[in-house]
């Protein structure tokens, strides 16, 4: 079995900082790229940022300049730094990993549970 855990979220005002983080565990023979989405209060989902396993990364055009993407791949540990958070920004925020099992060494996609972000005065 494989598990991608978040932790991170939060009630903060717009213009404060908060840290995502995600660890994959379990029976994981390696990680490839892994990204953060997120879905608005109206349901919709979108890729806020991908990183792959050696390091190429990718942003949602909203979140260039104020959010980072990174990871420890000793840990298989994913991180959103998101600074100047705005109104907007409220979403619950999913992490994403493609994950290779040492069960059957298939490559298989994974989703965390979630955690929620609240960006209000």
């Amino acid at each position: 079995q494989v598990q991608l855990v978040e932790s991170g979220g939060g009630l903060v005002q717009p213009g404060g900082s908060l840290r995502l983080s995600c660890a994959a565990s379990g029976s994981i023979l390696s990680v490839n790229t892994m990204r953060w989405y997120r879905h608005g209060p109206v349901g919709e989902r979108e890729l806020v940022a991908d990183i792959a396993s050696r390091g190429a990364i990718i942003y949602l055009d909203s979140a260039k300049g104020r959010f980072t993407i990174s990871r420890d791949n000793a840990k298989n540990t994913v991180y959103l730094q998101m600074n100047g958070l705005k109104p907007e920004d409220t979403a619950v925020y999913y992490c994403n990993a493609d994950i290779k099992s040492t069960m059957d060494f298939a490559l298989r996609n994974y989703w965390g549970q979630g955690t929620q972000v609240t960006v209000s005065s």
